[in-house]
């Protein structure tokens, strides 16, 4: 008899079992984590545009960026879909497309808009004048 083994018959139970407390355990920490970006990233931002110089923004709001990239790799959601059966794995070849992508969609219209001197324009250089109003005015002119 010949001794013929599976290429990759996906995890026992008690390996779902244990991915699946671990997918919940990494949601908890990621939404926790998450929770408390919202309002430190708002924050950044603003301390980033205030603390600028020259029109040039500070890097508050890029440190807490490289943080948050450093936790996501660190909390690795989706690590245990390397235990999924090949089936799967072939069935769900993700491609390279993200909220990324349709955002960069978005902002090549308001450009556009933008370059056309639509309301864009209008809008962009009321914005930039109350953040050039902003950086000369620092928070210990008050």
């Amino acid at each position: 008899m010949e001794n013929v083994q599976q290429e990759n018959p996906g995890p026992d139970r008690w390996t779902l079992i244990r991915d699946a407390a671990v997918l919940q355990f990494k949601l908890t920490v990621d939404g926790l984590r998450d929770l408390i970006l919202v309002p430190v990233s708002m924050v950044a931002a603003i301390a980033s545009l205030v603390s600028g110089k020259d029109g040039k923004p500070g890097p508050h709001f890029y440190q807490l960026l490289a943080a948050g990239k450093r936790s996501e790799r660190w909390i690795n959601l989706f690590g245990a879909y390397q235990n999924a059966p090949e089936e799967v794995i072939a069935e769900n070849q993700f491609d390279d497309a993200s909220i990324d992508d349709i955002v960069h969609r978005m902002e090549n219209f308001v450009v556009d808009e933008y370059k056309r001197g639509g309301v864009t324009a209008q809008a962009k250089a009321r914005i930039d004048k109350a953040l050039n109003a902003m950086q000369r005015k620092k928070p210990t002119d008050v």
